[in-house]
């Protein structure tokens, strides 16, 4: 074998390791279930105001991260959007714009009638380095004391597989007592 073989044999097994470890990572659980889930303050959307996932403690939240840019994105928005009209009186549905420009953000909530409470992370820092996501859409169900109980990496096919992943904040939950009946 000559050297411009060897080489280009070399830059093969050097670029299917590369993709190898790319599709493992992809895979990984961001954050630990049963651990807080990591608060940051941003800007809403519309802008003019500050938000956080903090001010939704006491309350199951489902963070949806999205962008325009994510086809995906798009695909799970109307679904998405239902289930958050259904179930808006169990679950707040908070979305976080991620690595977006704010006007392509806006036109995306118009477009698909959005109307529950979004953050915008222009940057992808809180997203990226925080949330630790993967990629867009990316799902964290957070209890009431703010700990993570499912995450979901990808976009939902449908409102069937969103019920399924916060089913444990659409159960009617025991009471405070623990259900002692006297």
């Amino acid at each position: 074998m000559n050297w411009r073989t060897s080489i280009v044999v070399l830059a093969v097994v050097a670029l299917l390791g590369f993709l190898v470890w790319g599709l493992v990572k992809k895979g990984e659980s961001s954050l630990a279930l049963g651990e807080p889930v990591p608060v940051a303050t941003l800007p809403t959307l519309p802008e003019g105001s500050e938000g956080s996932l903090e001010d939704y403690r006491g309350q199951w939240v489902l963070l949806n991260v999205w962008a325009s840019w994510c086809g995906p994105c798009k695909a799970e928005s109307p679904a998405l959007d239902r289930f958050e009209k259904q179930n808006r009186d169990k679950i707040v549905v908070l979305g976080v714009d991620t690595k977006d420009l704010s006007e392509d953000a806006m036109k995306f909530l118009r477009e698909f009638g959005i109307k529950y409470p979004q953050l915008r992370d222009a940057s992808g820092d809180y997203t990226d380095q925080k949330l630790k996501t993967t990629g867009v859409p990316e799902s964290f169900l957070v209890d009431p004391e703010g700990n993570l109980v499912a995450h979901y990496p990808g976009p939902f096919k449908d409102e069937a597989a969103i019920e399924a992943f916060a089913a444990p904040a659409l159960e009617p939950q025991a009471s405070a007592s623990g259900d002692q009946d006297k």
